[in-house]
């Protein structure tokens, strides 16, 4: 148990930081599910627009210290293969 006020303090900041970064991994993952899905069912248009926003939301959650930039990348990276995969099929 902290007993400084600054202990205090900084327990309240890491509750409240690590909600919102919880929520936006959450938001991350769920929209990675959303193009996974889109990808399933072979629409590569519809894929496309997916991951763009995908893409977008990545790179916000990169911009914040909630994940590296690096691994914004990877990620857009290897789902980034995957759409060019199902593009090349079709």
């Amino acid at each position: 148990m902290a007993h400084s006020l600054q202990a205090k303090k900084r327990a309240r900041q890491n509750v409240k930081q690590r909600a919102i970064n919880r929520a936006r991994k959450s938001q991350v993952k769920t929209q990675i599910k959303h193009f996974e899905e889109t990808l399933a069912a072979g629409n590569a248009e519809a894929a496309s627009e997916q991951f763009r926003l995908l893409t977008k939301k990545l790179d916000k959650t990169a911009a914040t210290t909630t994940m590296h930039k690096k691994t914004a990348a990877r990620k857009k990276s290897r789902l980034a293969r995957k759409l060019n995969a199902i593009k090349a099929k079709t």
